[in-house]
């Protein structure tokens, strides 16, 4: 599964054009159309499966150009495509499943998708292969539920399938494992000398089986970086797709398009001939763009005054959903600066002391009622790191787990706090967001000012680029969301779980590392709870940080599109872009 940074804001606009009849091969295509989809920030990555590119704005545009054994629709809930293959169940015990790619799917360049592609996808996520002292793929995938899979998958003759064994049982299998990016282009970039596909097919099988760590060590490298663009890339290879779209065109901060892929057939096909995602990141400039008629979309995030807008806006229709979003402030552990024990020599309880007193005078009630209700009157606190609000566990968890010593700011147990520990104030926290969010930027001024009262010096570290800085150690205080794209119950493990690829922060408790390895092999739903309700309090025991408000997904649409459906999984709005039509005249 995978947990998206951030949610995106989106909006659709029509090229306006005739629609026309569909073309041949099967194709639904609507020659001439044309749809601008606009996100609030660019397109860094054309492989979001690595922990520098793992962001909903480089999901986005990867949703409409690659396809997958399945996807959830609106409900949520989990679609198996099988033009594009099958997978099928072969033993419960040890679990082992075989995944078999249809006839006639293949990459954009005529190469045929197979097991190579899925033996890539295997290898990427392993932890043995995302290692800081060895090959590293750094893949935000890295310490799921393939660690389970610890024999090299076994590949069909006709290389059509691959088979997983796993060594445990493991929950979420279903939504664990799918093609990436091309097996072929891959290997090609990290050994240019090699053109042909089938062997650059053939030598990535045989460096993976053979566990050949100088080869691997080559196609790691071009996996995590080759496809970290944000113009268009100089090597076509790097655009090659197997979904229903390909792109065509990338300009840094400005916009992608894709293109109708002619020969796809293995999936829902689209109507539209041209997706344009192009980037606005004031939110209200899209909602006047919407009533200008330059755009027929919008989705996600929003403020008070969009919201406003929006209202007064004739022929559009407005929704509101809870996704699966939520905002939230991480501490950072291992930066020397003021939460890394190292700062005071090793002294976990004085560096735990200056976490909790920092997160007590994060006003987290205020920003909900200042900014969230009055876009969604029904906003309350979410109080949980692992359930969602409204999901089975989350009261129960909620009661426990100790986030009621966070419900309100509380100075004077701050400073107290910071007393016990000795530590002399200002303490200066750098603080990391994007600075050109607006309901962010307002975010940031409510917690510099309250945090001010106890002594704390809040710096504003505010960056348009954070969600590649990361993990990079430059920042104490991160505020940003993450975004679930599955109902997978381990879906916060790679964020949580000492090394995880989205652990971005540097925690470490092996009380956590434990449950989530209790977890993984756990079908029993109530115990399912207890284990995320342990995480859940040990995080914030350990004031890891504390989360905020789950998103209220605002979406406004004109009369000039059709079938458009919100979802509260990533990629929301998107999710059915093979459903949209414009219509005739617009």
């Amino acid at each position: 599964m995978r947990i998206a940074r951030l949610t995106a804001v989106a909006a659709v606009a029509i090229g306006a054009l005739a629609l026309a009849g569909c073309s041949a091969g099967g194709s639904e295509i609507q020659e001439g159309t044309a749809i601008t989809v606009v996100q609030n920030s660019g397109v860094d990555s054309l492989n979001p499966n690595t922990a520098a590119g793992n962001s909903t704005y480089n999901l986005n545009p990867n949703y409409l150009a690659n396809s997958s054994f399945n996807y959830y629709d609106s409900s949520p809930k989990l679609v198996k495509n099988e033009k594009f293959g099958k997978y099928e169940v072969l033993s419960q015990s040890p679990l082992t499943v075989k995944y078999t790619i249809a006839d006639g799917v293949k990459w954009s360049d005529g190469a045929p998708v197979d097991a190579a592609d899925m033996l890539l996808a295997w290898a990427s996520s392993i932890s043995k292969y995302n290692s800081e002292k060895g090959v590293n793929f750094t893949s935000a995938l890295a310490g799921g539920g393939l660690d389970l899979v610890t024999d090299v998958p076994k590949i069909s003759d006709d290389h059509k399938s691959l088979t997983l064994v796993y060594s445990k049982p493991f929950v979420d299998w279903e939504t664990n494992f799918g093609v990436g990016v091309p097996a072929h282009v891959v290997y090609q970039v990290a050994f240019p000398e090699v053109t042909d596909a089938t062997k650059a097919k053939d030598a990535l099988i045989k460096a993976i089986q053979g566990d050949d760590t100088a080869a691997i060590t080559k196609i790691a490298t071009a996996w995590s970086t080759a496809f970290a663009v944000t113009d268009t890339p100089s090597d076509a290879k790097l655009l090659v797709s197997d979904g229903a779209y390909t792109v065509t065109k990338l300009v840094k901060d400005s916009y992608i398009t894709l293109t109708a892929n002619k020969n796809y057939t293995w999936g829902p096909l689209p109507k539209v001939q041209q997706i344009t995602i192009r980037i606005i990141q004031d939110p209200t400039a899209q909602v006047q763009a919407l009533e200008n008629g330059e755009v027929s979309i919008i989705s996600g995030q929003a403020t008070a005054d969009t919201v406003t807008k929006l209202k007064g806006i004739k022929d559009v229709t407005t929704t509101t959903t809870a996704t699966s979003t939520y905002e939230h402030v991480d501490l950072t552990f291992n930066n020397k600066g003021p939460f890394d024990p190292a700062t005071y020599g090793g002294d976990a309880t004085k560096a735990l002391q200056v976490r909790q007193a920092f997160l007590k005078v994060l006003p987290r009630q205020d920003i909900v009622d200042k900014l969230i209700k009055p876009i969604s009157d029904t906003a309350k606190l979410a109080n949980s790191q692992t359930f969602l609000p409204g999901a089975a566990g989350y009261d129960d968890s909620v009661a426990n787990n100790g986030s009621a010593d966070y419900a309100k700011v509380d100075v004077a147990a701050a400073k107290a706090l910071l007393a016990k520990a000795g530590v002399t104030t200002p303490v200066d926290v750098k603080f990391m967001y994007g600075k050109s969010n607006t309901r962010r930027a307002s975010e940031f001024a409510l917690i510099q000012a309250s945090a001010k009262e106890a002594g704390f010096n809040v710096i504003d570290a505010g960056d348009d680029k954070w969600g590649s800085k990361l993990g990079d150690g430059t920042y104490d205080a991160v505020l940003f969301a993450w975004q679930f794209s599955s109902l997978a119950v381990s879906a916060t493990q790679a964020q949580n779980q000492t090394g995880g690829g989205s652990n971005y922060n540097g925690y470490s408790n092996k009380d956590v590392d434990a449950a989530y390895v209790s977890l993984a092999t756990e079908f029993d739903a109530a115990k399912q709870k207890t284990l995320l309700a342990q995480v859940d309090k040990a995080l914030w025991s350990d004031a890891y940080g504390v989360t905020i408000f789950q998103f209220p997904e605002v979406s406004a649409w004109s009369n000039n599109v059709s079938n458009v459906q919100d979802s509260p999984l990533s990629p929301n709005v998107f999710w059915n872009y093979f459903d949209w039509t414009v219509k005739k005249g617009s």
